[in-house]
């Protein structure tokens, strides 16, 4: 099918462009190099185009030109499918990386590999998807997630358009309300009705490549921050083939896999962006020193006080991920009342943190990250980090969580 999708805004850097920005022009250094290396010079350039990208509100066409060149795209395809079976704790580290560069880049890559683990876990079994592993590590592609749709906000555990199937054939139209860089993917993740007589939370997840859909744009997106991510609405209409849909359940997926994973790459980008502006303010504060002859600015205070809340963000994410990796191959764990009422607490609280920690940089610079056109600016880091408790809103979780908070006991130690 064509794709008709919404005219990106910019010019994307080339490959070619990239490559001599990043490692002088050697493609083998890609081959060679480390994941945590190669992040730093993807980070470097989503750095250099951050301001713009947030300016112009359009994809970081030059951050992802390098992150295909890098190719960090597919670093979590396990070994036996071409790629470097990077755990989820590494690809948080790169999502942290960016998260310091640029919020827009960081937040996709963090959705692309959420959509990454799951097809590489629970599409092992499909041979169609054994394929698109290996065509994401050797292609370098662009995965997108749709889940979002009409009237149901963020409650992606309900659908309401359905797969029609059609002998080997599924179709499916549905109105996605939110879909991030989705003009720019190379393919879409989407949940949908398992079939039209299904109930709501009755869901499969399907992958549609771009040539297998068309997006006709409803929403657009002028937003106060993450305004990298694109995240238009669309018309999305749809025809693939019926094995292009996973072989697991979506409430499995979305249990063992989809809600983990994005609430732990999602908290270690906005970490990267509270480092980011600690980082700032730590700057600004070395400076109002040196002019007053040691003296703290009246502010350095609420530097104290970001810097204590970013360690506990970044201890919170490790431990996190400590737990996930520990029962990662188990399912009935990673589907334990417990497990799901932490992992729905980490969106929660490491949202809450990283907004605490933008803010108390921001109060320790004062005027001067109040400012938008200065080098001890934080206002881009304030606004992109705003979204954090809106994404998948955290009332909706707390309230989804009350149920299960009367039926979990208090503990009894500190070490429980």
């Amino acid at each position: 099918m064509t794709v008709r999708t919404a005219t990106l805004q910019g010019i994307p850097a080339s490959r070619s462009q990239v490559r001599g920005l990043l490692n002088n022009g050697d493609p083998m250094r890609t081959n060679t190099e480390g994941l945590a290396s190669r992040a730093e010079k993807v980070a470097a350039i989503a750095a250099a185009y951050a301001s713009a990208v947030d300016s112009e509100s359009r994809f970081p066409a030059e951050a992802i030109a390098a992150a295909r060149e890098y190719r960090l795209l597919g670093v979590a395809v396990p070994r036996e499918f071409g790629g470097e079976g990077a755990s989820v704790a590494e690809v948080a580290d790169v999502c942290y990386a960016l998260g310091r560069a640029c919020a827009s880049t960081a937040m996709i890559y963090a959705m692309h590999q959420t959509k990454v683990a799951c097809v590489t876990r629970h599409g092992r079994s499909s041979a169609w998807h054994q394929l698109l592993m290996r065509r994401i590590r050797g292609e370098q592609m662009l995965l997108a997630s749709s889940t979002t749709e009409g009237d149901n906000g963020g409650d992606i555990r309900n659908s309401t358009a359905p797969v029609e199937r059609q002998g080997e054939r599924i179709a499916l139209e549905r109105r996605a309300t939110v879909i991030s860089y989705g003009a720019a993917a190379d393919a879409i993740v989407t949940t949908a009705r398992r079939s039209a007589d299904a109930a709501s939370a009755d869901q499969v997840l399907v992958v549609f490549l771009k040539e297998d859909y068309t997006l006709e744009q409803q929403i657009g997106w002028d937003a106060l921050g993450m305004r990298g991510t694109c995240s238009a609405g669309f018309k999305f209409v749809a025809a693939a083939a019926s094995e292009q849909i996973l072989p697991v359940a979506y409430e499995e997926i979305h249990a063992c896999t989809m809600m983990p994973v994005a609430h732990l790459l999602w908290s270690s980008a906005w970490a990267g962006i509270a480092a980011a502006a600690v980082e700032r303010t730590r700057g600004f504060v070395r400076k109002a020193r040196q002019r007053t002859d040691g003296a703290l600015p009246p502010g350095a205070a609420h530097l104290t006080r970001a810097h204590a809340s970013l360690q506990t963000l970044r201890s919170l994410i490790a431990g996190a991920l400590r737990r996930f990796e520990l029962i990662a191959d188990d399912p009935m764990a990673l589907q334990s009342l417990d497990f799901q009422t932490a992992m729905n607490l980490l969106k929660v609280d490491a949202s809450e943190l990283a907004v605490a920690t933008v803010m108390s940089a921001m109060q320790a610079s004062g005027l001067a990250a109040y400012r938008t056109d200065g080098e001890f600016s934080l206002g881009r880091h304030l606004r992109d980090v705003l979204s954090a408790p809106i994404m998948i809103n955290n009332d909706r979780i707390l309230a989804n969580l009350g149920t299960a908070s009367l039926m979990t006991g208090v503990p009894t130690s500190v070490r429980d």
